[in-house]
């Protein structure tokens, strides 16, 4: 019989890479849910949990109100069947019990986003630190990775640019997106094959156009599209210094990252400011209006509910007096009017990061996933979680909420291959008596 390797007796180590919010998850799980296991989170910055501090202006949305796994699945332009199937495992309503018994609840908001009861991501930020305090997590900053390399059968070792190198049994990789295809090299080196990335969240840049006179002023419900394509979304819109933002712009850079990005980020779209007409509906609707405002004044009577300044600017943009009487209207005057409010044209020229929300599409291909352990089909002991696969959402929580259940997955998966490898290890006594 050959000899016994009392290296079997060895804790085992985990390895997280990424200090965010899905590393941290994956970490304290796993530290949970395997309490003989060494965990060990390596964070390139000085700071830790960064997005989730600043995500939802200072509040984190933490994930989305929407308990449908087939609708939820629709909310991400890239992996929908994946998580699909991931999503059973831990949904939203996972990550409401999961909080909501650390004595972290949370609230739902009118359009389905949900924060925490505090309104401060710092209650998040928090919880995770304690559950990683109370399960010995080690954090270890200022790690930049350069490469993971597997040593045969025993596990692996963590390459850094700045710090020596680490042992690991299990390697979490959740370290976010990149920009650049090149920053994925040290990912490339281990057998994987990434999708090309690409920003995706971001705003549009309109520059010298005079709609950027009204910034600050949103709109509750209006329908972009973008000329060229097939995009096409809806909801509310901001408009600010440098052109349009809102939530039906980000969902638009989400679903469009791909096309936009070929587009080198200029392309023309429409905007139709009233959700409940078209060009043709308000067509046939206008001689009510001029029957039912016309002795008021166009600029103190705006039917539709816009800001005032905004309707405003419409009438100064079809040369119309705001002191004129709806009946007074010329034919023109009326034409120019319907069309601007039901399609007005810009020409965008650029992106601009919005804010915390920043995400980017691509990375490490889902085909090489197992969606049930988030395991590399490629390199056994090798977990990915988080934004570093090729998933992303639109805006809302979705993002957070792959985060969770990606981190919540690896860390089951670890979990359980370290505990079955403790029960089926020889007791030290035997080991002795058998050497």
């Amino acid at each position: 019989m050959p000899p016994i390797d009392l290296n079997t007796n060895k804790q085992k180590t985990l390895v997280v890479i990424g200090g965010g919010a899905a590393g941290f998850f994956c970490a304290v799980n796993a530290a949970r849910l395997a309490t003989s296991l060494r965990v060990v989170i390596v964070e390139k910055s000085n700071k830790i949990l960064s997005k989730v501090r600043a995500s939802g202006g200072g509040r984190c949305n933490v994930t989305h109100a929407c308990f449908d796994l087939a609708v939820l699945s629709k909310n991400y332009p890239r992996g929908q069947h994946f998580l699909k199937k991931a999503f059973h495992w831990f949904s939203p309503a996972n990550t409401v019990e999961w909080f909501e018994e650390r004595h972290v609840p949370l609230k739902t908001e009118a359009d389905g986003r949900m924060f925490p009861l505090s309104d401060n991501s710092e209650t998040i930020v928090g919880c995770l630190v304690k559950e990683a305090n109370k399960y010995g997590v080690e954090i270890l900053m200022n790690r930049t990775v350069e490469e993971i390399v597997k040593e045969g059968d025993s596990g692996f070792s963590v390459h850094f640019a700045n710090a020596q190198p680490l042992a690991g049994d299990y390697i979490c990789v959740a370290c976010g997106g990149f920009s650049k295809a090149t920053q994925f090299d040290w990912l490339v080196k281990t057998g994987h094959q990434i999708e090309s990335p690409a920003p995706s969240l971001f705003t549009f840049n309109i520059p010298g156009n005079d709609i950027t006179s009204m910034m600050g002023i949103s709109v509750p419900q209006v329908t972009v599209k973008i000329l060229s394509t097939k995009l096409a979304e809806s909801g509310p819109l901001l408009i600010t210094h440098w052109g349009l933002s809102g939530p039906v712009i980000l969902k638009l850079s989400a679903w469009g990252a791909k096309e936009l990005a070929a587009f080198n980020y200029h392309f023309g779209i429409v905007v139709n400011w009233l959700h409940t007409y078209n060009e043709s509906s308000l067509k046939a609707s206008w001689s009510q209006l001029r029957k039912q405002y016309g002795s008021q004044k166009i600029g103190s009577r705006n039917p539709f509910a816009l800001p005032g300044r905004l309707w405003n600017y419409f009438l100064h943009k079809c040369a119309i007096s705001p002191e004129i009487n709806w009946a007074d209207l010329s034919a023109a005057q009326q034409s120019r009017l319907i069309k601007i409010l039901t399609g007005q044209e810009f020409q965008v020229s650029g992106k601009t990061t919005f804010k915390e929300e920043f995400v980017t599409c691509g990375g490490i291909k889902l085909a090489e996933i197992d969606v049930n352990s988030m395991q590399s089909k490629i390199v056994p002991g090798l977990f990915f979680a988080g934004e570093i696969m090729d998933v992303d959402g639109v805006t809302g929580g979705f993002n957070f909420q792959h985060a969770w259940t990606s981190g919540w997955l690896a860390a089951k998966s670890v979990a359980e291959s370290a505990n079955n490898l403790n029960q089926t290890r020889p007791a030290d006594n035997d080991v002795i008596k058998r050497r």
